[in-house]
Order: C-alpha cells, then sequence, then structure tokens
C-alpha cells in the first residue's frame, strides 16, 4: 500500500510542472507567447486522445468496445457542462486587449480527473504484478504527466486562469489518482473493470477540449494575429514531442 500511495504522490507533484515553465524569465516569454502554446497544447494532448485510443483497443479487444464510452466522454462535456457555472475570472495585464477566451477551464479539469483514475489503477495493476513493474509504470506516468500537465497548464492560463490559481486546480484535480489507486488497492478486480469506461471517457472529453476549445481558439487568434505559420509549428511541436513520450515510454 505505501508503494501505491508513493506512486501516485510522485505523479501528483507533476501537476506542478506549470511552475517551471513561469519560473524568471521562462515566465515573460510564456506569458507573450501564451496564445502559441494553447496550439502546443493541442498537439499534445491530440496524442494524448490517440493514446488513449490505444489503451482502449488494448484492454477492449478493440476500439468498438470502447466508442460509447467516448461518445459518452464528449456528450459529457458538451451537455453537462452547459449547465455548469463557467470559473469567473479576468485575465492578466498582459492580456489587455485580447478577445475574450473561447477556452472553458471546467472541461479540461474534469478531462484530467477522469484520466488521473485511470492511471491509479494502472499503478495498483502494475505493482500487483510486481514490483519492478510498479516502479517501471510510475516513471513512465510520471514522464507522460509533466507534459500533459505543463500543457493544461497552458489551457488554464488561456481560460483566463491566474498562475497561482491554475497550478492549484491542477493540483487538486491530480488528486483523483488517488480514487483509483486507494480504491483499485482494495477492489482492484472491480476497479479494473472501470478502465475502459474511464479510459472511453478521458478521450471523448479530451476529444471536445481540443476541438471545441483549442483548436478554434488558435484559429481564432491566428486570424486575428496572422501567424498562422507559428500557431502550426507550435501544434506540430506539441504532437512530436508527445509522440516521442508515448513511443518510447508506453503507459504501462
Amino acid at each position: 500500500m505505501l508503494e501505491v500511495l508513493a506512486a501516485s504522490f510522485l505523479v501528483m507533484l507533476a501537476s506542478l510542472s506549470g511552475k517551471l515553465v513561469v519560473w524568471r524569465q521562462a515566465g515573460s516569454f510564456v506569458e507573450r507567447h501564451l496564445h502559441f502554446f494553447i496550439s502546443f497544447a493541442a498537439g499534445a494532448l491530440l496524442v494524448v486522445i490517440y493514446s488513449v485510443s490505444l489503451e482502449i483497443v488494448e484492454h477492449a479487444g478493440s476500439l468498438r468496445g470502447g466508442l460509447p464510452w467516448i461518445a459518452a466522454g464528449a456528450a459529457l462535456v458538451l451537455v453537462a457542462f452547459r449547465y455548469l457555472p463557467h470559473f469567473h475570472h479576468h485575465h492578466d495585464a498582459t492580456d489587455a486587449g485580447h478577445t475574450h477566451s473561447r477556452i472553458d477551464a471546467n472541461r479540461i479539469l474534469i478531462s484530467d480527473g477522469i484520466h488521473n483514475i485511470g492511471d491509479g489503477v494502472v499503478i495498483v495493476a502494475a505493482f500487483a504484478a510486481s514490483p519492478i513493474l510498479g516502479v517501471a509504470s510510475t516513471v513512465s506516468i510520471l514522464v507522460h504527466e509533466v507534459l500533459q500537465e505543463i500543457s493544461e497548464f497552458f489551457v488554464l492560463r488561456g481560460a483566463g486562469l491566474s498562475v497561482r490559481a491554475a497550478l492549484v486546480y491542477n493540483f487538486a484535480v491530480s488528486s483523483t489518482i488517488l480514487i483509483g489507486s486507494i480504491g483499485g488497492y482494495f477492489l482492484l478486480e472491480q476497479f479494473s473493470a472501470f478502465e475502459v469506461p474511464l479510459l472511453g471517457l478521458a478521450a471523448g472529453s479530451y476529444l471536445i477540449v481540443v476541438f471545441h476549445d483549442l483548436i478554434p481558439h488558435s484559429i481564432d487568434s491566428a486570424r486575428e494575429r496572422g501567424h498562422y505559420g507559428k500557431h502550426a509549428l507550435f501544434f506540430a511541436v506539441g504532437v512530436m514531442l508527445m509522440a516521442i513520450f508515448v513511443t518510447f515510454l508506453p503507459h504501462a
């Protein structure tokens, strides 16, 4: 149990990775180019969706088994969040004059929360197989989470949250990994049955975040400023970096 909790808390620390990109001089650069980093986040999260879809195929035997859950995840964030209050926030001074963001912080947070529960179950299952596999899976998840959490930090900043608020919300949502790890530790067989639904819900909700929020936001920003090439470049870099991590450090 202790090793599972330690691994879970270690992965939770990845949620603070956003602090790395606003450290000292890097902070002013990121703030000035935040609209480009939204495109970076869109590219990285698109690979996350692909990776999660591969996990669905692995667990369900085919993508067809996860498609209803992917559709349910997409419907969840489209319908449910229509009736949820949005975060009330104000853009920083550096954002003065920018058009109002169409990004909804609620969507990225719920998507991340669902995904984290699944990660907790993966950690428990890996340690149940062997300590070595448990450590290897934890390291793999941690590396993925660092880049993913940085991408989600960009999304939260793009939604108008302050640096502090983005870090606090990211860390709070990261604690949902404990639902998967603690619940999985005591009820591994039962929780394992939820793996495909959780993966499907996460993939569907991330799809809405990318195609409903991030890509339209990037297109609007490119139209406003005329930087289509830079947005495409940041998007491609996000895809390539996350693809490298997914290829050489598979989740399980």
